[in-house]
């Protein structure tokens, strides 16, 4: 019989290794799907974390805002000068990473607050490849002015003592050489008060819409509580803090610059232009005090009484917990421009004599707000995601 010699070779070694290239393929796969999902989602974690920060830091810049510096900035408008304020770059408050940006004055009372936030990490170039997360976003904000109800030039719970050549006009007037006031607004009361008399001899007179107006609603909270803030807690923000005394203040230049150290340089209301001009500082008075020459602006809160005499003029807000008393007048045009509430604790009356004169200025005292207010957030439509 013939004998056929088969050569028939085995398959199982070529199956075996086309498996295991595809099985290392899949394992491959699997790892780079893996891998790249683990990146993904580092990624995702870092931009968050970025958010978180450049959100933290907008906020950071709402919470240390310093008014007397920001409010009175140029508006901007891409040009060179000083039309924006560079911010950080600054660690996170939770030390989770960095931030940094602009703020802009977008309005007379907004601003834009432009934060970019990074990760730790980001922060830090520790991200192999050179790359990292940022996230940048732009805040609106707005200046946020305590409402004190002023409605008079001068406003008290008790009666008013008038005489000489003395004058409480309600009508609304723009400081002199106060040029980027708006137009006048209406014409507000002379006097309001709780329901006391206004007594005027001489040549005293009271002018307004009405020229008095008896407000029963007036009561001690009307001077220590206002919209927003109450009269501690503006004490507390204080920027210059005297005793009882009497007291000259004028503007202080040093070197061409305002010089803010000095206790008596309150502003400088009567040459606007100047260096001192734009100082609004908040004057807290913790006993009775004496104003006699020059001038001052901002807000002043006297714990007791104010006695003015000769030429000395304020501009601004003036809150009295004791009694308002005016003397003299000499030259100026005004003691008083913007508006003036005098509690007069003990209930006694106010004294205004001499050529004293109290005139209601919506410029002065939104002036002093504006230079003085703190800022918050838009309600609507406040933020945005920028890239």
């Amino acid at each position: 019989m013939k004998r056929i010699l088969r050569d028939e070779r085995g398959m199982a070694l070529a199956v075996a290794i086309f498996a295991m290239v595809v099985v290392g393929a899949l394992v491959a796969g699997a790892f780079f799907a893996g891998t790249q999902e683990q990146r993904v989602g580092e990624n995702q974690r870092r931009v968050q974390t970025s958010f978180g920060v450049a959100e933290a830091g907008a906020q950071e810049r709402v919470l240390s805002w310093d008014p007397a510096t920001m409010n009175k900035r140029p508006l901007y408008c891409n040009c060179a000068g000083g039309d924006s304020v560079v911010i950080g770059p600054l660690s996170a408050p939770n030390g989770t990473g960095s931030y940094g940006g602009y703020s802009y004055k977008v309005g007379p009372n907004l601003f834009l607050i432009d934060v970019t936030g990074r990760d730790l990490n980001s922060a830090a170039g520790a991200i192999a490849g050179g790359g990292g997360a940022r996230q940048r976003i732009g805040m609106i904000t707005r200046i946020a002015p305590i409402d004190f109800g002023i409605h008079a030039s001068l406003t008290t719970q008790g009666s008013v003592q008038m005489g000489g050549n003395a004058l409480v006009n309600g009508g609304d007037q723009s400081p002199t050489g106060w040029a980027t006031c708006d137009p006048p607004g209406p014409p507000q009361a002379g006097v309001r008060d709780q329901g006391g008399n206004v007594t005027e001899t001489g040549n005293a007179n009271v002018t307004g819409m009405p020229p008095v107006v008896n407000d029963p609603t007036i009561n001690n909270g009307t001077f220590t509580t206002f919209g927003g803030a109450t009269y501690a807690q503006l004490a507390a923000r204080a920027t210059i803090v005297i005793p009882a005394g009497n007291y000259s203040t004028a503007p202080v230049v040093t070197g061409g610059a305002c010089d803010k150290t000095v206790l008596t340089n309150w502003g400088d209301g009567m040459n606007p232009g100047q260096p001192c001009s734009t100082y609004f500082p908040i004057i807290h008075a913790t006993g009775t005090i004496t104003l006699n020459n020059l001038q001052g602006q901002g807000i002043l809160l006297a714990d007791a009484d104010v006695n003015i005499q000769g030429s000395y003029q304020f501009f601004g807000i003036v809150i009295i917990q004791g009694d308002l008393k005016t003397a003299g007048g000499g030259t100026t045009d005004a003691h008083f421009w913007g508006g003036v509430m005098a509690r007069n604790a003990d209930l006694s009356d106010q004294s205004l004599s001499g050529n004293a004169t109290l005139n209601y200025s919506s410029c002065a005292i939104l002036t002093a707000l504006q230079a003085l207010s703190p800022i918050s957030m838009m309600r609507s439509r406040g933020w945005v995601q920028l890239f």
